[in-house]
């Protein structure tokens, strides 16, 4: 089953992401910050990963970094609510950049489409 890690330091998005994505047909990991994500990702490696950019301690640009160092294979889709990290040059290494709304539908296809493209069913 393809696996979607999804990094959000709000516990109702990820409660919400989770129920979405599941209904989507894929198993969902959680992860409510970024150091957990790192540990989480050197366990079992997922096949997509839904990152958010502000959050406290390893932020999602930090987190990014560390996951492009370790795996680059690894899709990610940066997951924000803030458009003014776009032209920030740290974030032209994820796959996608999303504005977060509470209609996950850009979201969902977004996932699809990339996972698609690497040919992860």
């Amino acid at each position: 089953m393809t696996t979607v890690l999804v990094v959000d330091d709000d516990a109702a998005l990820r409660m919400l992401y989770e129920e979405e994505l599941s209904n989507e047909g894929w198993e969902v990991t959680l992860a409510g910050s970024g150091e957990e994500a790192v540990r989480l990702i050197a366990e079992r490696r997922p096949d997509i990963i839904v990152l958010d950019i502000r959050m406290e301690g390893l932020d999602g640009l930090e987190t990014l970094q560390k996951i492009m160092t370790s795996d680059k294979s690894i899709p990610v889709i940066l997951n924000t609510a803030y458009s003014s990290y776009k032209d920030d040059f740290r974030t032209w290494a994820a796959d996608a950049y999303i504005v977060k709304s509470s209609d996950l539908s850009e979201l969902k296809t977004t996932v699809r489409k990339i996972l698609e493209e690497k040919n992860v069913t």
